[in-house]
């Protein structure tokens, strides 16, 4: 069983190395800049004390390499191990749907 979940965890990138770096899933909400992308993290986090759940929103600015994603385009973010510019943490790894 652990050896299942260690596989799972264990997802190999382009380059063939396994890639434990955390991954999102969010909006892009402007793309003005070149090979930059905004993008806002929505998430549900439970208040401690009323057990409501709030959301929270993050907003990472992404490397987009080949400029391939747009406005509205819903994608999937991986962090990087060094920063890439003064606000950039985060690369593009795949975009999951397009904006209609």
């Amino acid at each position: 069983m652990a050896d299942q979940n260690q596989a799972s965890e264990n997802e190999t990138t382009a380059e063939g190395k396994a890639s434990k770096a955390r991954r999102h899933v969010g909006l892009v909400t402007s793309d003005k800049m070149d090979k930059t992308r905004v993008v806002l993290i929505q998430r549900l986090v439970q208040h401690p004390l009323y057990k409501k759940y709030v959301r929270r929103d993050k907003k990472l600015y992404v490397h987009d390499e080949k400029n391939e994603s747009g406005a509205g385009d819903r994608i999937e973010v991986e962090e990087v191990t060094r920063p890439l510019s003064k606000l950039k943490r985060y690369r593009l790894v795949r975009i999951v749907e397009r904006a209609k």
